[in-house]
Formats: structure tokens, C-alpha cells, sequence
């Protein structure tokens, strides 16, 4: 079986019911993206699939075949870190670092949420084009990853920079 895994094709031979995060993390030593709760909860597995954040562990690798998936080890350009891996190192989006590679991810995501004007839970007007990234949005779009140590004000700070806007609450 074949997938593209940050822009390379990798071949592994795995049972059916292998998930993606086991996939990623066991067959191909991608150990970024982390098991957390194991059950689509926590976030810490997120990995963006065609661009889309997805929790790696509710999806089965032979599921997502020949499509695009992209984890946190995939983001960085040679030694330049991606505009939301450095963000989060300056405004401190992190402490114990185990959900990090997750809400990373996320935020890679969410950002192109915002780019093509996709709606949340708390976006007071459906049809606008341009959504304003505003604390409550940005913490409602995050919320499908959590921090056990409790770092989501420097996780906020770090996605709101890395979109160039400044957060308003």
C-alpha cells in the first residue's frame, strides 16, 4: 500500500484495521504526532489530510490512500521553521510539548479555515466572507485540542500572530 506523507510516497504492508496515527507513528517512525486518548477526544493525534485537520486516530490508513497527509515533522522548510511552529515558540503555546505537534496542526488547519471563510460554532455572521479571528473564535476552533498543562493563552497569542491579526476579546 502507498501513501504521501509530507510530500513522499511511503510503502508499508499493514492489516486493515491499522490506523493512521499507528501507521504514521509505528511503520514509518513519524513519532510527531502523538496517542493521546485514542478515542478522536484530545487532539494530540491531528495531522491535516488534503489540508483538513483530522484526528489521525479515528481514521484507518487504507482509508486515506492516495491523498495528502501532512504531519508537524512535514511543516518546516529545511531549518526554517512554519510561520505557526515559530509563533508558538514565541509566545510560549507550549509547556510539557506533548500536544504541541497537535495543535500545531490544528492551527495550520484553521487557518485555511479562515481563508476560505468557513463558519464556526461562534461566528456571529454565516455569510461573511471575512471572518475576524477573534479570541472566542480562535478558542472555539481550537477547542478539539486540549492541554493538560493549560497553555491555551500562549496557544491563542501564538495562532492569532501566526495569522497576523492581534486577538480581541
Amino acid at each position: 500500500m502507498k501513501w504521501t506523507i509530507n510530500g513522499h510516497v511511503r510503502e508499508a504492508e499493514v492489516d486493515f484495521r491499522t490506523s493512521l496515527l499507528d501507521l504514521l507513528r509505528e511503520h514509518f517512525q513519524l513519532s510527531g504526532t502523538k496517542k493521546g486518548c485514542n478515542q478522536g477526544a484530545c487532539g494530540a493525534c491531528t495531522v491535516l489530510l488534503d489540508g483538513q485537520r483530522i484526528n489521525a486516530c479515528l481514521a484507518l490508513a487504507v482509508q486515506v490512500q492516495g491523498r495528502d497527509i501532512m504531519t508537524v515533522e512535514g511543516l518546516a522548510e529545511g531549518d526554517a521553521l512554519h510561520p505557526i511552529q515559530a509563533a508558538f515558540v514565541e509566545h510560549d503555546g507550549f509547556q510539557c510539548g506533548y500536544c504541541t505537534p497537535g495543535q500545531i496542526c490544528s492551527a495550520v488547519g484553521l487557518a485555511e479555515e479562515f481563508e476560505r471563510g468557513l463558519p464556526s460554532a461562534v461566528t456571529k455572521d454565516l455569510v461573511a466572507s471575512d471572518i475576524e479571528p477573534s479570541h472566542d473564535e480562535l478558542r472555539e476552533r481550537m477547542s478539539g485540542n486540549l492541554c493538560r498543562c493549560g497553555a491555551y493563552n500562549g496557544i491563542v497569542a501564538a495562532v492569532a500572530d501566526s495569522l497576523g491579526r492581534e486577538v480581541r476579546r
